[in-house]
């Protein structure tokens, strides 16, 4: 909206304006803006939820520590989505179809969530709603983002690989359904992340500036080329997405950082995961997410390999899974488990930012 007003409007008459026309100003202000709308609006909301009781609900089987955590408000992620939303509609251009399919997405996922959290916390089924229903309406979501995309004029379907120089394949309308299976699959890996205080948004923070950083390039076209990346006109825009997610979960982290006032619930956990991976395909950088957000694929693949482990052999190779349970029973302090996983999913993002170079 500022860009429209203050750039196409005003910049003619005072030419300060034309300084809205820069995706880096824009960005920062993106940022600035969702940290402060989460240091504002946390306390409120966070009042709101205890005043309510809309408090977490811990399962049985987990490690006894998380006992005291029964009844922290939860549902927080209503406060990461509408920092970012509201400062990425604040400071993009509405005009940009890549915007309106990542707000969709990240909403879409959001309100299966949200659904999920109401069940839990209000209705008090700690069930939630069921694993097929979750799965649907996410297969529903990302089918329509996917079309959506696919749709547009000048799609052209392409993928880029890491450390291959000038290789682009176009893979056609298989591009719907393995982007499907890409935003799905990232979504619940951020969801299963979610488990101990402040551990999630630590990771989605670092993964939203790396991709932030590869939505900036690809979608300059003389820095791409320079770097041999697949252009993506118009992709830079979502830089200014990325810094809303970072400013909004820095802000977030504030009241979720241990020991947690407030946690996400899957209102923020499978948003946050949709939103990466849907920034991801457009930018045609789905395998640098996955080495910067390897954190969360960890997480997922440790889950899938104790259930089929113990369905195969009736072995756990894990003590619990998420693998961040199974080094809470090992006697790793939460702190502890908290900080290391930050410290890799740093070097994680370090590594992916290295592929902008490595052709």
């Amino acid at each position: 909206m500022l860009y429209h007003l203050f750039y196409e409007l005003l910049s003619s008459q005072i030419s300060a304006f034309n300084v809205f026309r820069y995706l880096t100003f824009r960005s920062v202000g993106a940022a600035l803006t969702a940290l402060l709308i989460s240091f504002i609006a946390g306390p409120a909301l966070i009042r709101w939820l205890e005043n309510r009781q809309i408090g977490q609900t811990i399962r049985e089987d987990t490690p006894d520590r998380h006992q005291t955590k029964r009844g922290t408000p939860t549902m927080g992620g209503t406060l990461i989505l509408s920092a970012v939303v509201a400062s990425t509609l604040l400071w993009a251009e509405w005009t940009n179809p890549f915007v309106w399919i990542v707000i969709f997405v990240t909403l879409g996922c959001g309100v299966i969530g949200f659904v999920d959290d109401y069940r839990k916390a209000i209705l008090k089924n700690p069930k939630g709603i069921s694993a097929r229903a979750k799965f649907l309406g996410q297969c529903a979501v990302a089918g329509v983002a996917a079309v959506w995309l696919y749709s547009l004029p000048g799609f052209d379907a392409a993928i880029s690989l890491p450390l291959v120089k000038g290789f682009h394949p176009s893979i056609g309308w298989l591009y719907v359904p393995l982007a499907v299976v890409f935003i799905v699959g990232f979504s619940n890996a951020v969801n299963l992340t979610d488990g101990l205080d402040g551990l999630a948004i630590g990771p989605t923070m670092t993964t939203s500036a790396v991709v932030g950083l590869f939505s900036y390039v690809v979608g300059n076209a003389v820095i791409a080329n320079y770097l041999e990346l697949k252009h993506v006109p118009g992709a830079g825009t979502l830089a200014i997405f990325c810094s809303a997610l970072m400013g909004s979960g820095l802000g977030f982290l504030w009241y979720n950082t241990y020991p947690a006032s407030v946690f996400m619930g899957d209102t923020g956990a499978l948003a946050l995961g949709g939103a990466l991976s849907t920034v991801a395909i457009i930018i045609r950088q789905e395998l640098v997410l996955v080495v910067a957000g390897g954190l969360f694929l960890v997480e997922m693949f440790s889950v899938m390999i104790q259930v089929a482990s113990f369905k195969t052999r009736g072995k756990r190779v894990f003590r619990m899974a998420p693998i961040h349970h199974h080094y809470e029973l090992r006697g790793w302090p939460e702190p502890q488990i908290i900080v290391r996983f930050w410290i890799i999913s740093v070097i994680l993002g370090l590594v992916a930012l290295s592929l902008l170079k490595l052709r």
